[in-house]
């Protein structure tokens, strides 16, 4: 299983590097061929002195460019690998915390659990997680489960409301079904007064007497529908 997210900015770190050696060399090329030029320009009528002073002129302005373009790589290479590093210390500190994991995922549905994170590996870039929950027959037992980080969305904190996202009506959530461990996909069915006040939700494939019941979900067991969810 391969973490997209992480991938995606180590693949464009290697690109900037890439493009700034890339520049350098064509830079370089150009600054030659140019000097060429300018010096057959000046073979008529001008003084040695003269064409040594346009050329150093030329010169430093291709400098201060090359220095200019190099720099804002540079700067983009630092921020993503800020951003990177910002990433993995914010996985690290769920230790401890409950998450929603997808723990299984095929060609026609994802599953989605509450688990508990145990450790996260920042060499690996997984998690490894504790499926609290044990199954309905006998035999069942807690499990664990080594998942990356793109499968993993951390619950809004139970006690500040305030930082938890806002999802409006008609939006739609991946949120726990009450009285399980599991989530599914939901649809927003009012507005809140209050962040802290409860979801009203109706659930996917949740049909009673032909309609879809509407359900009450606590703001911390809901969260951002993942791209390309299936149910």
């Amino acid at each position: 299983m391969v973490d997209k997210s992480v991938d995606a900015i180590l693949l464009k770190l290697r690109g900037l590097y890439a493009r700034a050696k890339e520049l350098s060399e064509n830079e370089i090329s150009a600054s030659n061929a140019l000097i060429g030029l300018l010096d057959g320009l000046l073979q008529s009528g001008a003084s040695t002195a003269q064409k040594k002073k346009i050329v150093a002129f030329y010169i430093s302005e291709v400098g201060e460019q090359k220095k200019k373009r190099i720099k804002s790589d540079t700067d983009s290479a630092r921020f993503s690998a800020a951003s990177m590093r910002n990433q993995l210390d914010q996985a690290a500190s769920l230790k401890g915390e409950q998450v929603a994991a997808r723990v299984k995922s095929d060609d026609e549905k994802d599953e989605w659990f509450v688990v508990k994170v145990i450790h996260f590996d920042k060499e690996t870039k997984e998690y490894e997680v504790l499926d609290e929950e044990p199954g309905d027959d006998e035999e069942s037992t807690q499990k664990k489960y080594k998942l990356p980080m793109s499968y993993i969305i951390p619950f809004p904190k139970k006690g500040d409301p305030s930082s938890a996202p806002d999802f409006g009506q008609g939006r739609q959530v991946l949120a726990v079904y009450p009285g399980t461990t599991a989530l599914y996909r939901a649809t927003v069915a009012s507005h809140r007064k209050r962040k802290s006040d409860d979801y009203i939700l109706e659930f996917d494939d949740d049909e009673e007497d032909g309609s879809l019941p509407q359900r009450a979900v606590p703001f911390y067991r809901v969260v951002a529908l993942p791209e390309g969810h299936r149910q």
